[in-house]
């Protein structure tokens, strides 16, 4: 199976991508005999609060040092010290300096997380995701008729974080977060990997889903998507109250997942190197507070 490719913003190169797992990834959604532990047990909500828990146990500290050598993390970025961390779960879920992650103060919207980002200016014109011929289904991403009506003729970006990114989540423009509504589903990986085979696993996953009016862009729905090992989404933000352009809103635990964020039709222009690539079935790797939009 191909490798998984993406363009850097930031040294303007085509990458391959170091996945954390890749031969289990491969196994399970590319082998025909990874169909059984799949659906009999790794899709399974049980399965990621073990592995959550085992992440939560005090051994897996010495895990962290070879984590951050294997896939070149900056220390200084943390805002606390690698050696403080009493669990590799605490770690993973780590907070940031806010000097390594300014935010861009001109572009109406940037980028909610680090990670792999795909940006699509019309919803309803989706017909190739990651490979030719996957439609996108709004209707059951957001279970609500309103809400899929309101957003058919919008704008989407899908921002994939792996296990090796910072795994805090933001929020991409100001205004004001309501509730968030949480929807079951399994816990399938949303990696290429196996997003290639069944691009349904976004909409099949537990997700849960934040409204935010924003007095510049209108309504914004802020999603975050489930996914194999994440133990759990947690919110940090308060509902009801005023946030400003990349204050924080969670974070997840162990694992890779993904965020979605939706704006109403003619709300947004999309960066020009978010949709060349996009175009491209290429991802474009950015950091949380850079522009996605122009």
């Amino acid at each position: 199976m191909e490798p998984i490719r993406f363009f850097n913003r930031q040294n303007g190169q085509i990458e391959t991508e170091k996945v954390y797992g890749e031969s289990f990834l491969r196994f399970s959604y590319a082998n025909p005999l990874g169909a059984l532990p799949l659906h009999a047990m790794v899709k399974r909500a049980a399965f990621s609060r073990w592995y959550g828990k085992r992440m939560d146990q005090a051994e897996t500290r010495s895990k962290i040092a070879p984590f951050i050598e294997t896939y070149h993390l900056d220390p200084a970025d943390f805002a606390d010290a690698p050696e403080s961390f009493a669990s590799f779960n605490e770690f993973f879920y780590r907070k940031l300096k806010p000097e390594a992650r300014p935010i861009h103060s001109d572009a109406p919207a940037v980028f909610p997380a680090d990670g792999r980002h795909l940006g699509f200016p019309k919803i309803s014109a989706i017909d190739s995701f990651f490979v030719k011929n996957q439609r996108f289904d709004l209707g059951k991403l957001l279970a609500d008729d309103e809400l899929t009506s309101r957003f058919a003729d919008g704008t989407l970006v899908l921002s994939r974080l792996c296990p090796v990114d910072y795994h805090r989540f933001h929020f991409p423009c100001a205004g004001t977060p309501g509730k968030t509504r949480q929807i079951d589903g399994p816990l399938f990986s949303v990696s290429p990997i196996a997003l290639r085979r069944r691009l349904a696993y976004l909409w099949e996953n537990k997700r849960t889903i934040t409204r935010l009016e924003s007095p510049e862009l209108g309504l914004v729905l802020c999603m975050e998507i489930g996914a194999t090992c994440v133990g759990s989404i947690h919110q940090t933000y308060t509902p009801d109250q005023p946030v400003g352009k990349g204050d924080e809103k969670g974070y997840f635990a162990f694992g890779g997942s993904s965020t979605i964020t939706l704006f109403e039709p003619g709300a947004v222009k999309l960066s020009a190197d978010l949709l060349e690539n996009s175009a491209k079935q290429l991802e474009l790797y950015s950091k949380i507070g850079t522009p996605m939009t122009e």
